[in-house]
């Protein structure tokens, strides 16, 4: 049985990734971002320790939905229980975005067997802490310019 700490759910956002999406946020994170959207989800002592069968079974609930977006605080904190999360997503036809202020690059280097599970279960990650001095409201799905939006599953 698989635990996340989450901070929240969103059931149904349009701005977090393509489509119709169920957004959960994680709880901790250490990148603590200036001007972050996200500060109460900094904690690593906050949130709500949730199942993920739980909360995937709350997500089939909605047969509109096009996919789950992982956000935060950090995904990468907590990455085999939400990359557990994503393979049975997936396998009922959903896609996953996860957002993280770690770059690929340096997630790649970690070498971390959780890690690599979440990294194989990603469809769209967007990389890179937010930078206020980048910020760029036009941008789809990222806060500011320095953050990029990467392919990982076709």
């Amino acid at each position: 049985m698989a635990f996340l700490q989450i901070n929240n759910c969103i059931e149904e956002s349009i701005v977090d990734g393509p489509g119709l999406r169920f957004v959960i946020f994680t709880q901790g994170c250490p990148h603590n971002c200036p001007g972050c959207h996200n500060p109460q989800t900094h904690q690593r002592t906050g949130g709500t320790f949730v199942e993920t069968e739980m909360l995937f079974a709350r997500i089939m609930e909605n047969p509109l939905l096009q996919g789950v977006t992982f956000s935060g605080g950090e995904p990468f904190l907590q990455p085999a229980a939400l990359a557990g999360l994503a393979h049975k997503l997936h396998a009922k036809g959903l896609d996953v975005v996860t957002y993280t202020g770690y770059t690929l690059e340096r997630l790649k280097a970690l070498n971390d067997n959780g890690v690599k599970a979440l990294l194989q279960e990603t469809d769209l990650l967007i990389d890179g802490p937010f930078q206020f001095e980048k910020r760029d409201l036009t941008l789809p799905f990222r806060g500011s310019s320095n953050q990029r939006v990467i392919e990982l599953r076709h």
